[in-house]
C-alpha cells in the first residue's frame, strides 16, 4: 500500500499517526487528499496541529526524563545535540517555534531541548505556536499542489495530443526516408 493510499484509506487517523512523528509527507498528502475531496482541509489542519503538538511534547518529555542517556543511546540524536544546544543558547524561544521546520531536527530537537531543562510550560506554549504555523502551511502546500497538479493534468491532455502528433509525424518521415533509400 502506498503512503497516499494509506492517507486516503485511514484519513484523519493516518494524519494523527503521521504527525505524531515526522509528519511532513503525510501532511502534504493529506492536503492533496483534501483538494481531491477525500478529506476536509480544516479538519486535516486541526488533526495535524494536535498530532504535531503532542508528538513534540512526548519527545520533549523523553528528553526531560532520560536526558543525556537517551541522547547518547541514539547516534542520530547525539549528532544533532551540539547544534541544537548552540541554537537554543542563541535563539531560545524562537528555536522551539522553528525546530519543526529544520531538517533533521524534528525529533532530536525536542529531545535535546527537554534535556537542556527548558521550562515545560515555556516549551508547550512555543511548541503550540510552532504547530499552529506548521499545520496550515504544510497542509496548504499539499492542497495548493493538488490544485496545480489538476491544472497541469488538464493542460497535459493538449500537450499529449500535440506530442503524439509530432512523434507520429517524425516516425512517418523516418519510415518514408528509409523506404525511399531502399
Amino acid at each position: 500500500m502506498s503512503l497516499a493510499q494509506f492517507v486516503v484509506d485511514y484519513g484523519y487517523a493516518a494524519v494523527l499517526a503521521g504527525t505524531l512523528l515526522e509528519g511532513e509527507t503525510i501532511l502534504l498528502l493529506a492536503g492533496f487528499a483534501a483538494h481531491q475531496g477525500y478529506l476536509s482541509l480544516p479538519a486535516v489542519i486541526g488533526v495535524a496541529f494536535v498530532g504535531g503538538t503532542i508528538g513534540d511534547q512526548i519527545f520533549f518529555w523523553l528528553g526531560r526524563r532520560f536526558g543525556p542517556a537517551l541522547i547518547e543511546r541514539f547516534p542520530s540524536v547525539a549528532a544533532h545535540a551540539p547544534r541544537v544546544r548552540a541554537l537554543l543558547r542563541r535563539y531560545d524561544a524562537p528555536l522551539v517555534v522553528a525546530i519543526r521546520f529544520m531538517y533533521g531536527l524534528r525529533i532530536s530537537g525536542p529531545i535535546v531541548i527537554g534535556a537542556c531543562r527548558v521550562s515545560a510550560w515555556r516549551f508547550a506554549v512555543f511548541n503550540a505556536i510552532g504547530a499552529a504555523i506548521w499545520a496550515p502551511l504544510i497542509a496548504g502546500l499539499g492542497y495548493v499542489f493538488g490544485r496545480a497538479l489538476a491544472l497541469v493534468l488538464d493542460d497535459m491532455r493538449d500537450v499529449e495530443i500535440a506530442a503524439l502528433i509530432i512523434v507520429v509525424g517524425v516516425l512517418a518521415v523516418v519510415g518514408w526516408r528509409r523506404r525511399r533509400r531502399r
